[in-house]
């Protein structure tokens, strides 16, 4: 038999606090050699609704190599009042 799905993700799961079916948002919790593990949370109250592992390559974030990363303030504040 074929596998029907490749991939499924929850988008609702049952939250006790809440006491009902509410939507989740899916954190990455860590990253693994054979792949990486996501936590579901309540997007309602925050709590931890569960976890699932996607196998597979890890995806690691591309290396800095001493650049420095862009954004955010660079150099002194000026102007305070």
């Amino acid at each position: 038999m074929q596998a029907q799905f490749g991939e499924l993700t929850a988008s609702g799961l049952y939250c006790p606090r809440c006491r009902q079916a509410q939507p989740v948002r899916e954190r990455l919790l860590l990253i693994l050699p054979d792949g990486e593990m996501h936590e579901y949370v309540c997007r309602r109250c925050g709590s931890s609704l569960g976890q699932r592992t996607v196998t597979g390559p890890a995806v690691r974030p591309p290396a800095m190599n001493g650049a420095q990363p862009t954004g955010g303030m660079t150099g002194r504040r000026r102007g305070h009042g």
